[in-house]
């Protein structure tokens, strides 16, 4: 069975992280948001057709590494 490796866990759990600081310094310091992959996903998304599709500034696995099923 295929695992992802250490690095490209640390890398999906950099993106993650990276955006969910991004929303909490959006929004009024009075306000915290949970944690919530959901919204983290699909800003993720957005993120990653910028990145990956319409800049090609690099591919799709090294921006969010995964394992292809």
């Amino acid at each position: 069975m295929r695992t992802l490796t250490k690095r490209q866990i640390g890398r999906q759990d950099f993106v993650d992280n990276q955006i969910y600081e991004t929303l909490q310094k959006l929004i009024p310091p009075s306000k915290m948001i949970d944690w919530d992959i959901e919204i983290i996903g699909t800003i993720r998304e957005a993120v990653r057709e910028q990145i990956v599709d319409e800049r090609r500034i690099m591919n799709e696995i090294k921006f969010y590494p995964y394992l292809k099923l």
